[in-house]
């Protein structure tokens, strides 16, 4: 248990800063899945128009460090692919 006042503070940054984090990684879940349905439902026009925001909550999961860069760009490469291959 935290004993020093720096110490108490750092918990309570640490706990504000999850749930961000996990905000941040549900909303880039969720934008990967509705865009990962649209492939898979051959709906090309539909899977095109989500494709920006998906990218950008990769992106913004990536610059906070949420996932690594390299991750980020790895599934942007293959949605896009996905999407061009329909």
């Amino acid at each position: 248990m935290a004993v020093t006042k720096t110490a108490k503070r750092a918990i309570r940054s640490a706990t504000n800063r999850r749930v961000v984090n996990d905000q941040r990684k549900k909303i880039m879940k969720e934008s990967v899945k509705t865009t990962r349905s649209l492939i898979s439902k051959n709906d090309k026009k539909e899977a095109e128009k989500n494709l920006p925001s998906t990218f950008a909550a990769l992106d913004k999961a990536a610059k906070r460090g949420i996932i690594k860069k390299g991750a980020a760009s790895r599934k942007k490469s293959r949605l896009a692919k996905a999407v061009a291959k329909i």
